[in-house]
């Protein structure tokens, strides 16, 4: 789909995706101050945080939901800042949901192909009586969804059953498959195994591995299990109250004290940073176990 490069976050390679000084405020209230960071293509950037630490709405301003009252956001390299959401798309940055945000009467299919509208270009006329180029558009974007998407992510048993009829692990896996078919660089996922038991979380992990290995899409994730986060990820930043408190590798995330004192206030260290492994037996978690088998 896309060329893979380098994964470490700290190489030579532009990032893909630059956010500079973020300031967004509702009234007097400020969401974001001063957020800013890069992602390097190919990587799996994390960003994490407290509740109400201001991850949400950062996804929202990224992805063109918001507009931020001062700093940037740079997409290959050029200034998103003022462009709507669906142009944001159309370039190559993809989102899903916290909530799931999909159509509930429609089926699993009809639900992807909805992901491609931001790339078809059959005009009115040809789309009204389903002339030439709108029928191959509709051909081609079938095959690619059925062939690729829906075998990429496992779904081929469910492809014609209706969304709303869907177990929730499904339907988030049919959020993410709608996502792809957008055809991202930048795939941004929002909490993507909340509210997954421990099976529908291993089968995510892979699944976002593989976009980024098989793929070479880039991956900007907010997530609150710390297991999964700290397995996959190449670089983490960390919210606080809307502000950048610390970002990096994994391991150096987990051994700041700015983290600690946001997620504990205080108590047991030791702890906490047995959380932010996401092991608190001292087991390798499910998606560091897929890693270190994959090495």
């Amino acid at each position: 789909m896309h060329d893979l490069p380098v994964r470490t976050h700290a190489g030579h390679t532009a990032p893909v995706l630059q956010v500079e000084a973020l300031t967004l405020a509702f009234g007097g209230v400020k969401a974001l101050t001063g957020v800013g960071f890069d992602v390097a293509p190919g990587s799996i950037t994390a960003v994490i945080g407290p509740n109400g630490a201001g991850k949400t709405s950062l996804f929202n301003t990224i992805s063109g939901f918001y507009r931020p009252a001062t700093g940037r956001v740079l997409f290959e390299g050029s200034d998103i800042t003022r462009l709507p959401a669906p142009k944001r798309a159309g370039l190559g940055l993809a989102r899903s949901f916290q909530n799931i945000a999909l159509f509930r009467g429609m089926t699993v299919l009809d639900n992807i192909k909805l992901g491609r509208h931001a790339h078809l270009k059959t005009n009115v006329f040809d789309a009204l009586f389903y002339a030439g180029r709108a029928r191959r558009e509709e051909a081609e974007l079938r095959r690619d969804v059925e062939e690729r998407i829906i075998d990429f992510l496992e779904i081929d048993h469910i492809r014609h059953a209706s969304v709303a009829a869907l177990p929730y692990g499904l339907q988030k896996r049919v959020e993410m498959a709608r996502a792809l078919a957008m055809q991202p660089k930048v795939l941004m996922l929002d909490e993507p195994v909340a509210g997954m038991n421990r099976e529908e979380t291993e089968d995510m992990a892979r699944f976002i591995l593989d976009v980024r290995r098989e793929w070479g899409i880039t991956v900007l994730m907010v997530e609150h299990d710390m297991g999964m986060v700290m397995d996959l990820s190449d670089h983490v930043v960390v919210l606080n109250f809307g502000q950048v408190i610390a970002q990096g590798t994994p391991a150096h995330v987990q051994a700041d004290p700015e983290v600690v004192r946001a997620y504990l206030g205080a108590g047991d260290v030791g702890e906490l940073r047995r959380r932010l492994r996401g092991d608190a037996s001292g087991m390798p978690t499910a998606p560091a176990a897929m890693l270190a088998g994959a090495t």
